[in-house]
């Protein structure tokens, strides 16, 4: 056993007591940076955390980077790197449905403590992505991303989970935002999903080609977004990286 080193005693190491936010970035530009940091700054005032300063730093040119963005007691934190996912996955990826519930309080926001997370990354397997579930059987959020399903011909936000900034920003420029609905979705009804997505900032909008549960698995219809949006898109595609927001 060692003792603790002073720096590590405080509620940022011992509770997670810190607000979060990860940005694209693409040529030097934070990508939907004032959506980003409207959610930071509400995640902010939910923890009494100082406000995050809203001036960005110089960020090198790479043609993707993923930023992120961290409040502490002790103010505002920013780390940049390559953002290299690897090979679009043209046919379309995987996603686990697993055991794990979202936080019922922070379930919202996202912060330091975010050990179901990992606990649903762990449960995922081989998959890209594992879902968690909400209260009374439903499904709430991602472990990295958010889901966007089709139900019934309309396109719906399972409520619960993180507002995912790269979800609505793709349900906005689809012109549909509107007819978008956001509401609880029960387990029973992933039989009915015609088509979903994956949506964040380190993947962009990704179609979901399988939904497996513990005893059943759902085939889906597979469809890229036709967008040309940097904040969208695979990152590794230089075919759609025009000057686009």
């Amino acid at each position: 056993m060692k003792p603790l080193p002073p720096h590590l005693d405080a509620p940022a190491w011992l509770h997670g007591a810190t607000a979060f936010t990860t940005v694209r970035t693409h040529r030097g530009a934070a990508r939907l940076w004032p959506q980003h940091l409207a959610r930071l700054r509400a995640t902010c005032a939910f923890l009494d955390l100082p406000g995050p300063d809203p001036a960005l730093p110089p960020l090198e040119p790479w043609s993707w980077g993923l930023l992120r963005v961290t409040v502490a007691g002790g103010g505002t934190f920013w780390s940049h790197r390559p953002l290299q996912p690897g090979p679009r996955p043209a046919g379309g990826v995987n996603v686990r449905l697993t055991g794990v519930r979202v936080h019922p309080q922070l379930a919202a926001h996202k912060t330091g403590n975010y050990l179901p997370s990992r606990l649903a990354a762990r449960q995922s397997g081989d998959a890209f992505e594992g879902w968690l579930r909400g209260e009374d059987d439903t499904l709430a959020d991602g472990t990295r991303t958010s889901p966007l399903l089709e139900l019934d011909g309309t396109l719906v936000l399972p409520a619960g989970g993180l507002p995912g900034v790269t979800r609505a920003a793709f349900v906005q420029g689809l012109g549909v935002a509107d007819r978008a609905t956001e509401r609880p979705v029960l387990l029973a009804e992933l039989s009915r999903v015609t088509r979903a997505w994956v949506c964040g900032s380190g993947v962009g909008v990704v179609p979901v080609r399988r939904i497996m549960g513990e005893d059943w698995t759902r085939d889906l219809k597979v469809s890229w977004p036709e967008t040309e949006a940097p904040a969208l898109v695979w990152p590794d595609d230089p075919t759609r990286t025009q000057a686009n927001p």
